[in-house]
């Protein structure tokens, strides 16, 4: 382990300066696919039968606590937004104002992310043009007999470029699959958001059943 960190150090030293802001768009960048990773997952686990949420909507049920599927989310943003005026034409539109917020919440980070993604590989071209003059310098000053000096400044160009490829590719790729799954799950939210309306039937008005919203 002590040597791979040795190896990683000199490796950043060898891309000299222009490193850091490259390694740091990087942390950025995992950090928010991460977040977004677990998001969605959450979304798509225990999740409940629409005829459940269509009951809970009706009954004015919570889901239970262990529930995180985004039916239950659905749920969860419709009840907690819910007037106790047993309105369904109200309803109707606080169920629509429900299925928005949800699905603005999956394009929570990933415009952020293509973003660090495009920028990553612009940065190693800010290294390339750094370590090419640092290269014309010693060749101005030396002339090209100092082949140790010249080596410096290929080596920041060199290394930046390959890190910033090495950070765009799969930041690129888990871009595309994150915007294909939020997607994918906001047509299904909005597909239940349809069916939920079936349940908003005028009433008496409403009682508060179940557990409390968390």
């Amino acid at each position: 382990m002590q040597v791979f960190f040795y190896h990683m150090a000199d490796y950043v030293r060898s891309g000299g300066i222009v490193m850091f802001p490259i390694l740091g768009v990087s942390l950025v960048m995992w950090v928010l696919i991460f977040n977004r990773v677990m998001f969605l997952r959450r979304l798509h686990v225990r999740n409940i039968p629409r005829d459940e949420a269509g009951k809970m909507v009706r009954d004015n049920l919570w889901p239970d606590k262990g529930l995180k599927g985004a039916n239950a989310a659905l749920v969860r943003a419709f009840l907690a937004r819910r007037s106790r005026v047993h309105d369904p034409e109200l309803d109707n539109n606080i169920l629509d104002e429900a299925v928005m917020a949800l699905n603005a919440s999956l394009d929570r980070h990933l415009a952020a992310i293509s973003v660090l993604s495009a920028v990553a590989p612009l940065m190693g071209l800010l290294g390339t043009v750094v370590g090419m003059m640092q290269t014309f310098d010693v060749i101005t000053i030396f002339g090209t007999g100092n082949a140790r000096a010249m080596a410096s400044g290929i080596s920041v160009a060199l290394v930046t470029t390959q890190t910033g490829l090495m950070i765009s590719i799969p930041g690129l790729y888990m871009s595309g699959w994150l915007n294909r799954r939020a997607a994918n799950l906001k047509q299904r939210i909005a597909a239940t958001g349809m069916y939920l309306k079936r349940y908003l039937q005028p009433g008496d008005p409403i009682q508060m059943k179940g557990s409390t919203p968390c």
